[in-house]
């Protein structure tokens, strides 16, 4: 099992997890995820959820990602560490309703 999924199930009773957005270097500043989560946060709201989660890596570092969700309105939510601190990740939410 996904351990940042578990914290999520172990931390809020209803989400939409997103594991996984990757936008092609040559595509990006495009837009595309921001269409990409536009689309995401309409289909959630459809299907009744309040909220949208997800993880971003502290270590190793990833500072175009922390900056894309926090300029899509994510909030930081929750911190992780793994394998002996290698691995970091900043837990965030966008509540949607």
């Amino acid at each position: 099992m996904n351990p940042n999924f578990n914290w999520f199930k172990e931390h809020r009773e209803s989400f939409v997890y997103i594991d996984r957005i990757i936008v092609a270097a040559s595509a990006r500043g495009q837009g595309l995820a921001r269409m990409l989560y536009g689309d995401l946060f309409g289909a959630a709201q459809q299907a009744g959820q309040d909220r949208v989660v997800c993880e971003v890596n502290i270590e190793p570092p990833n500072p175009a990602s922390n900056a894309f969700h926090v300029a899509m309105g994510f909030q930081e939510v929750g911190k992780a560490a793994f394998y002996g601190g290698t691995k970091t990740v900043r837990y965030y939410e966008k509540m949607i309703r």
